[in-house]
């Protein structure tokens, strides 16, 4: 197991302990105040437990290393995961939903709120401070089941904060019918959060590009590219959990031999790894370069020489993705 694969799985193990840790608080709160709002946080914290472990399970497959039938490693089940957790948000807003309506037609008295408001304040807060760390250590360490943990952990911190401000409404007016309409209102809010999380996990495995990542990389490979990298197109880039995979064509010099041009790749390899991190795979092919490439290559002491340098292609999103070289500078090359 990496140094990032144990970090995100030692931390999931303090998002599931806590989870299970509020729920027993949540639930000592609904059994006081009797509070449908309450008894609608506490079932979500029924996913929180369940979501928790389910997460640390595909944290410790997807460290797992590569073998004959994972040859890519098993980092995709955090997709998996973050799906299974997605999901269980969405139905967790549903059984909310159902619960406020069936309060609406039979409310039960509400007692004992201002010891359920300081109770449930409590998680919302644990559940806060959890979820951004989590999504932060999710994000620098490309885990989406970390990231889909520390989203879920907010967005309950969303619903409890709205339960919250509705049992005090409640609590200073005496409107018992505000417990099934807070309740109601934020179990929609958790339903968006979960349609966006299984969002994110279906486009992780459908390798959908990440707009964002391939911005970076874009920017960086412009910004570090070598007179000998007369071009790069074709460029890849695939998530399996923490590990990000780049593969791409790289045109060289035609007379360069094999060293040379395994000596271009390594300085490409080591400035990605300086960027991104070590938890990264690279894969380039290498294409000797054309006499239509002179127009666009930097390189001064080229003894070969067919045309003289004109300007070379910058590299922008649209045009690295395309498996075609680049032979001129005008924009649809």
């Amino acid at each position: 197991m990496n140094t990032k694969a144990r970090e995100n799985f030692q931390f999931q193990k303090v998002v599931a302990i806590v989870g299970v840790l509020l729920f027993i608080i949540k639930v000592v709160a609904w059994s006081m105040t009797h509070s449908v709002a309450i008894l609608t946080d506490a079932l979500e914290s029924v996913i929180n437990v369940v979501s928790g472990f389910v997460g640390l399970y595909s944290l410790y497959l997807s460290s797992l290393p590569r073998d004959r039938n994972h040859p890519y490693g098993h980092g995709k089940v955090e997709f998996i995961s973050a799906t299974i957790e997605g999901g269980l948000i969405i139905m967790a807003g549903i059984v909310i939903i159902f619960e406020a309506i069936k309060n609406f037609v039979h409310p039960e008295t509400v007692g004992k709120l201002d010891y359920g408001i300081l109770l449930v304040a409590f998680t919302a807060i644990v559940n806060y401070i959890l979820g951004w760390y989590a999504v932060k250590q999710g994000r620098t360490n490309n885990s989406l089941a970390l990231v889909a943990s520390g989203k879920h952990l907010q967005s309950d911190t969303y619903s409890t904060i709205g339960i919250i401000i509705g049992l005090i409404l409640m609590y200073f007016t005496g409107y018992q019918w505000l417990d099934g309409a807070v309740a109601l209102l934020f179990a929609l809010i958790i339903i968006v959060t979960g349609y966006k999380i299984v969002r994110g996990a279906i486009s992780g495995i459908m390798d959908e590009t990440d707009e964002l990542l391939l911005e970076e990389v874009v920017g960086f490979l412009q910004e570090y590219r070598q007179d000998n990298w007369i071009d790069l197109h074709n460029l890849r880039i695939i998530k399996y959990g923490s590990v990000l995979h780049f593969d791409c064509h790289m045109t060289i010099p035609w007379y360069f031999n094999i060293v040379e041009g395994h000596k271009e790749v390594e300085i490409l390899e080591k400035g990605f790894s300086d960027r991104f991190g070590d938890d990264l795979e690279l894969f380039v092919h290498m294409d000797d370069c054309k006499p239509f490439s002179c127009k666009i290559c930097a390189k001064s002491d080229c003894p070969f020489r067919n045309d003289p340098f004109e300007k070379q292609v910058v590299w922008t999103m649209d045009n690295i993705v395309k498996n075609k070289r680049h032979t001129s500078i005008t924009p649809s090359e």
